[in-house]
């Protein structure tokens, strides 16, 4: 980064300090939190999607449909997410490369199942071997996306079922006596007015989310946590900047980031709550109410 740290062994004090904050690893390490960020940022509306679709199919009166969503909800609920996390993207990584091979290995004679070992052809790979490594990388980083949206999904499929069944009957038998549709009730009478229930379970699933988001070191992604585990480990002679362990700084740097997270998310969310809260038949509309007075 800087003329005098092209011989990290001949400076010292301050000069060390700043030639090691700002090495190649330690860029790598700040950029692994926008990762961490860029996770969150398409895991929760995707995530929301799935809980949604989870919810209406779960509701659904067509019988298969709301099983399908049931089971679904029940299913991940009911299995500890580091299996998930663990399975979902193995599965659908082997999944997408089946489906390649069937297309273009079609006269592929020798089983795709040798022993342990789940072996296709090279044009079927996922990424391909001659790809380059951010295609790689950006692959990983898919899996993972939709690891963590199927989970968490799943929780969020049971919060707006919940929501959907809070909302007052009342109100869909009033849309539907003034001429409306189920069609028309569910979007322009459930659906709004189900966020407001909905919120406090969904806010409990994003703080959740950002907890988990250190979950990736475990499926291959170079987040925060794999960073300051590489770094902060204890350095010999035989590396550029050795040091003893420093992990313990690392991981305080790790903490700060979550806790100023989780305070800006409550900020947030609690905002977005007494919006939401207002003009509604709810505990949080009518204190509104009562303080407009």
């Amino acid at each position: 980064m800087f003329a005098f740290c092209a011989d990290p062994k001949s400076i010292e004090g301050l000069q060390w300090l700043l030639c090691y904050l700002t090495s190649g690893k330690h860029m790598l390490f700040y950029a692994s939190f926008g990762t961490v960020l860029l996770l969150l940022a398409i895991t929760a509306p995707v995530a929301l999607a799935f809980g949604f679709g989870g919810a209406v199919a779960a509701r659904s009166s067509f019988l298969p449909l709301s099983l399908l969503g049931k089971a679904y909800t029940a299913m991940v609920r009911g299995v500890p997410d580091i299996i998930f996390f663990l399975f979902v993207p193995i599965a659908l990584d082997q999944g997408f490369e089946y489906l390649r091979h069937k297309v273009k290995c079609p006269d592929w004679t020798q089983s795709i199942w040798q022993g342990n070992d789940f072996i296709v052809c090279p044009e079927a790979k996922l990424p391909l071997s001659t790809s380059p490594q951010s295609v790689h990388e950006i692959y990983g980083f898919a899996l993972a996306v939709l690891a963590f949206a199927i989970v968490f999904g799943a929780f969020a499929a049971n919060v707006l079922y919940g929501a959907m069944r809070a909302v007052p009957r009342a109100q869909m038998e009033t849309a539907e006596a003034y001429g409306m549709s189920q069609r028309q009730a569910f979007w322009r009478v459930l659906v709004p007015q189900m966020w407001v229930y909905a919120l406090p379970g969904l806010s409990n699933l994003w703080m959740i989310l950002i907890k988990a988001t250190p979950l990736l070191f475990l499926l291959g992604v170079e987040d925060i946590v794999y960073w300051a585990r590489e770094l902060g480990g204890s350095k010999t002679q035989a590396f550029e900047y050795p040091h003893p362990d420093w992990r313990v700084w690392y991981f305080i740097v790790l903490l700060v980031f979550y806790l100023g997270m989780t305070r800006v998310s409550e900020g947030v969310l609690g905002r977005l709550t007494s919006r939401l809260s207002r003009g509604q038949a709810t505990l949080g509309g009518e204190m509104q109410r009562k303080a407009a007075r």
